[in-house]
């Protein structure tokens, strides 16, 4: 059976990888999007001694999970003057690359409710105009920087949209661990454990092919000896440095499988329960790990090589994230078992279950 892997990033990765922002730009001016924290750690006052006369503008309150409350202002106001730059470029985690990633998509009437409305229907969304994408990510774990998804919330309505264009691929992911010194411990926990959700979910995976395989295991096998580490020693570059290598090939696995059934049930959980993204996806991966082992021989095998033998694995990849301090059953989080069962179910009907190779009907997302 042919097998096709697909990524159009270019990938800039190293300590001090920061310093090449201008060579990428090549003449181009830039809109920084980036988190309300990055200039008291000194990220912005970096980024503008970079740019100087190239950096048109600036968008520094992208908030966690972008909800169209906050996204709709952030919009209209970059596309009030869509002359002004020529390039975004998204300093922080996820939040910031998804920002950018729905900002970088221009309606024909530069409302954000038209992209919403596009979405919300299921007809997709056509952009006027566009603009390229520089991913420069503080996190090592989310791998929005090399892939074409992001998400957007809207609470309001207890739902959540998945923005996926041709469009919303970065152009550059530019990565320096470097960046990632000043992450506190929990951000750093939660993002390495999102990382190890991609790596698992793209083997699981009905979408899975030999070279993301590749790039699964090694990311597995990388979080496993890395992470627990890290943890002790956050101001390690070397292990800020493995950790993104990590997260990158973990991104670039699941760039071209998406992600499946743990990631459904997250949504929920992030919706309904408040837990943070990288909490929410890797809490249910020993539950799903059992749901997976015996499905497909192949996929069997693939789970070897990344976990070793599988008589114990759920138990052994439990004993891993427990250890890090993140409890692995629903009731740990008020989930009972009732409604449990029925997110389960719930999830496995969601686009991204249905690429979970134990789910009722195999059906690629």
């Amino acid at each position: 059976m042919p097998h096709e892997y697909f990524n159009p990033i270019r990938s800039v990765f190293g300590a001090g990888a920061l310093s090449s922002l201008p060579n990428l730009l090549a003449g181009r001016r830039a809109f920084l999007v980036t988190f309300p924290e990055a200039r008291g750690l000194g990220l912005v006052d970096r980024v503008e001694k970079l740019l100087k006369g190239q950096l048109a503008g600036l968008i520094d309150n992208v908030k966690p999970n972008p909800d169209v409350a906050e996204l709709r202002a952030q919009y209209e106001t970059f596309w009030s003057s869509p002359d002004d730059a020529d390039v975004i470029v998204a300093l922080g985690g996820g939040s910031a690359i998804d920002t950018a990633k729905a900002l970088m998509v221009g309606s024909g009437s530069r409302r954000f409710d038209d992209l919403v409305a596009g979405l919300a229907s299921g007809n997709g969304f056509i952009p006027a105009m566009t603009k390229a994408l520089i991913a420069v990510p503080t996190t090592a774990g989310t791998g929005s920087e090399v892939t074409p998804w992001a998400t957007i919330w809207d609470r309001g309505a207890q739902k959540k949209y998945s923005l996926h264009l041709e469009q919303t691929w970065p152009a550059v992911a530019l990565i320096d661990p470097e960046l990632m010194l000043s992450l506190p411990a929990g951000v750093t926990l939660q993002s390495g454990l999102d990382a190890l959700s991609h790596a698992l979910e793209s083997i699981w995976n009905v979408n899975a092919n030999p070279l993301s395989d590749t790039y699964a295991v090694a990311a597995v096998h990388d979080i496993f000896e890395t992470l627990p580490k890290l943890m002790k020693h956050l101001d390690d570059l070397d292990l800020r440095s493995r950790m993104a290598l990590a997260a990158l090939r973990a991104g670039m696995a699941f760039s071209n499988t998406r992600t499946a059934l743990a990631h459904s049930i997250s949504y929920e959980m992030t919706l309904r329960h408040g837990l943070p993204h990288g909490i929410a996806c890797s809490f249910p991966l020993p539950m799903v790990l059992e749901r997976a082992i015996g499905q497909r021989y192949d996929r069997d095998a693939v789970l070897e090589g990344a976990l070793g033998p599988l008589d114990d694995a759920p138990r052994r990849l439990a004993a891993f994230i427990e250890g890090l301090g993140v409890k692995t059953r629903f009731v740990d989080y008020g989930v009972g078992e009732a409604e449990a069962e029925a997110m389960v179910a719930h999830a496995l009907t969601g686009t991204r279950g249905k690429n979970f190779i134990g789910a009722p009907s195999e059906v690629t997302a």
